[in-house]
């Protein structure tokens, strides 16, 4: 069978709107990831954990918006949860956030009222985006990435925000300057934890639907997001280092991991074989520096190597 160029472009606003999706997810990683150095894998669960609770909410009539802020608050807690287990029990981060993780199975389940997913229908509900139009999808969670990025540029601008920045940069040198780093750290994965649960929100009205495993492999797409974003900045914007174009590419990155993704599928790539592929994606756009570095080395060594000759 052969493959359809139409069926390929039909399916390409689709993949803009869950790239900006998971690009807001990535947002929410990037403050533990990059800022705060911390390896949280709290995400997958906190992720389930927003589209769980906008769903519920909107389903027992209460406005959209509100429901999703909720949702927020929600992840916020979830935050908090990894954070104090980190630093007041002294919990390895990754187990600290595994930890939670495996808590909010069951806390999920709880939310979505011991069912493993909960379908909330636009047809029904007035909801903010949804696959039916995908042209508003865009442009709504477009704007909730624009207002978030607006929203970083100014809070890690001020006083609080750069202690955390700070944290995440030099633990030592912060605490001699007399900022609690524990209580930045738990504040950090709090913030993080709301915004990713944002995105799970606004990724169940989407798709229509809340499930328990909605954010099951969620750490890995925001990697990737955050990642593809950071080498596109390289390679199209290196001379600029403003903090909010930085983030404007990790917006890119969860929309071109989507394309590509979109792509795989277009060409009938197993679907059993998707989590390979996304892991081999991450795996390239990682070795990309690496390799664009020997490289740069290789050809400044010839160079010499050349000069050294002619002038011998």
């Amino acid at each position: 069978m052969s493959l359809s160029f139409s069926a390929l472009l039909s399916a390409l606003p689709g993949c803009v709107a869950q790239g900006v999706i998971w690009g807001i997810m990535a947002l929410g990683l990037y403050i533990t990831f990059r800022l705060l150095e911390f390896s949280d894998l709290t995400v997958d669960g906190s992720f389930a954990t927003g589209g769980a609770v906008t769903v519920m909410l909107v389903l027992q009539g209460c406005p959209t918006f509100w429901a999703v802020m909720a949702a927020v608050a929600v992840g916020i807690l979830t935050g908090l949860v990894t954070g104090a287990l980190h630093t007041r029990l002294g919990i390895a981060p990754i187990l600290s956030g595994i930890l939670t993780q495996i808590a909010l199975y069951s806390v999920n389940l709880h939310i979505l009222g011991n069912k493993a997913n909960q379908a909330v229908s636009v047809n029904k509900y007035h909801l903010l985006l949804s696959l039916r139009d995908t042209g508003s999808a865009i442009v709504v969670s477009l704007l909730f990435a624009a207002v978030l990025v607006a929203l970083y540029y100014w809070f890690f601008g001020t006083e609080l925000g750069s202690a955390i920045r700070a944290t995440g940069s030099n633990p030592g040198m912060s605490t001699a300057q007399g900022i609690d780093i524990r209580k930045m750290k738990v504040l950090g994965l709090g913030l993080a934890n709301g915004i990713v649960a944002l995105s799970g929100g606004l990724m169940a009205q989407y798709q229509g639907f809340a499930d328990v495993q909605m954010g099951r492999g969620a750490i890995v797409i925001g990697l990737a997001a955050i990642i593809i974003g950071e080498v596109l900045h390289s390679a199209l914007a290196k001379n600029n280092q403003n903090f909010a174009v930085r983030l404007l590419f990790v917006i890119l990155g969860g929309i071109v991991y989507y394309l590509v993704m979109g792509i795989a599928l277009w060409l009938r790539l197993p679907t059993n074989d998707l989590k390979l592929f996304t892991a081999i994606i991450v795996a390239v756009f990682l070795a990309i520096p690496q390799l664009r570095h020997k490289g740069y080395r290789s050809t400044k060594k010839a160079n010499a190597r050349e000069e050294a000759s002619v002038h011998g």
